[in-house]
């Protein structure tokens, strides 16, 4: 009888322990645990925060700058500046010098040649050859004369218009410094101009820079 009981006994503790292990066997499989910084942490410590994600924000795009170019109508600054005014009329007074020159020789040559039409016929050949020499040599100093005159004529004119154009290009750029222009340039050279260029007509504003520096002059 004991020796039952004791056999009893040690099936019920076998039960005990072989029943749960089947049990987990033919149970389905658990999902597998995912460990985390916060799971490894050390009990009593508290969890580290994770790091918060800040938005990334995007600047906004910058505008272009705008950039002025100025421009000048140089014949309009030759017409009504005072420069331009004096250099018109020292041309006018230098031309119509050369030009009272040249028809006071011109109405010469005319009285010499009808004063040898009037005389050829009673003329001997050689005589008509010496006038005719004559005549042509002063036909050839009176082209000559044309020709230098308006060499000179064009000598004078280059002078004054390289004087306004350095007068016209000292106040142009002093203007352009002074009030922010990125270059001043002559009106018919602006071909195209961009978004982001402003163009300002500056002519009048030379015009009153010439004619201060005139006056100083």
């Amino acid at each position: 009888m004991r020796k039952f009981v004791t056999l009893s006994v040690c099936i019920a503790l076998a039960g005990l322990l072989v029943f749960p292990a089947l049990a987990a066997e033919t149970s389905p499989t658990a999902p597998p645990t995912v460990v985390t910084p916060e799971s490894k942490a050390v009990p009593g410590t508290p969890a580290t925060p994770s790091t918060p994600i800040l938005p990334i924000v995007t600047p906004p795009a910058k505008r272009p700058q705008t950039v002025k170019i100025g421009y000048v109508d140089m014949a309009k600054v030759a017409s009504d500046s005072a420069p331009g005014k004096s250099a018109t009329a020292d041309m006018k007074a230098k031309a119509g010098k050369l030009r009272s020159q040249i028809e006071a020789k011109q109405k010469q040559l005319e009285k010499q040649k009808a004063d040898i039409e009037s005389k050829i016929q009673t003329l001997t050949p050689q005589q008509r050859t010496a006038k005719a020499k004559e005549f042509q040599k002063k036909l050839e100093e009176f082209q000559k004369f044309v020709e230098n005159a308006q060499k000179e004529l064009q000598t004078r004119e280059s002078e004054l218009l390289s004087k306004l154009f350095k007068t016209i290009e000292t106040s142009a750029g002093e203007y352009g410094k002074a009030n922010g222009f990125a270059a001043v340039v002559v009106k018919h050279d602006i071909l195209f101009v961009g978004d982001e260029v402003e163009i300002v007509d500056l002519t009048a504003e030379i015009i009153k820079a010439v004619d201060a520096e005139h006056v100083k002059k």
